[in-house]
């Protein structure tokens, strides 16, 4: 049996409620690739760096936390010829979480100087310890 994993990823804020609401995680523009590193058990984080996709207004919080509740990768159209991957999640009640206090304590972030450098790729995983204290500051217990 594998162990669930715990995973970031990155989109802005506007993308990542469409999603809560949806109950799906899509990442890095639609790619297929990140979802089916996940696994059904697994978690997910969504960091937001912006408020907007199309405007600069930054937010540097996290914003929803959810766990993969199907093993199925599907895709859905969404107009313009945009037919994007995404795959199923259970998303919990949290408060958006600021990362600024977070940063020094985050394993995966190397140098607090350049802390947004892990964010970078749009989706990767973290260690449960990180992910126990991000998810510590979002909601009040996730089981």
């Amino acid at each position: 049996m594998q162990d669930k994993r715990y995973w970031i990823g990155v989109a802005s804020r506007d993308h990542v409620m469409n999603a809560v609401q949806g109950g799906f995680a899509q990442l890095c523009h639609g790619k297929q690739a990140p979802l089916k590193k996940m696994s059904t058990g697994d978690w997910i984080i969504y960091y937001s760096p912006k408020v907007t996709f199309k405007e600069k207004t930054l937010l540097q919080k996290f914003t929803a936390i959810g766990k993969v509740i199907e093993d199925s990768v599907y895709q859905v159209e969404v107009g313009s010829d945009f037919i994007p991957y995404r795959r199923s999640i259970g998303f919990v009640s949290c408060k958006e979480t600021s990362i600024q206090p977070l940063i020094s304590h985050l394993s995966f972030i190397k140098n607090s100087r350049y802390w947004g450098y892990s964010f970078r790729f749009g989706h990767f995983e973290i260690s449960e310890k990180d992910f126990k204290l991000i998810a510590g500051n979002m909601v009040n217990r996730v089981e």
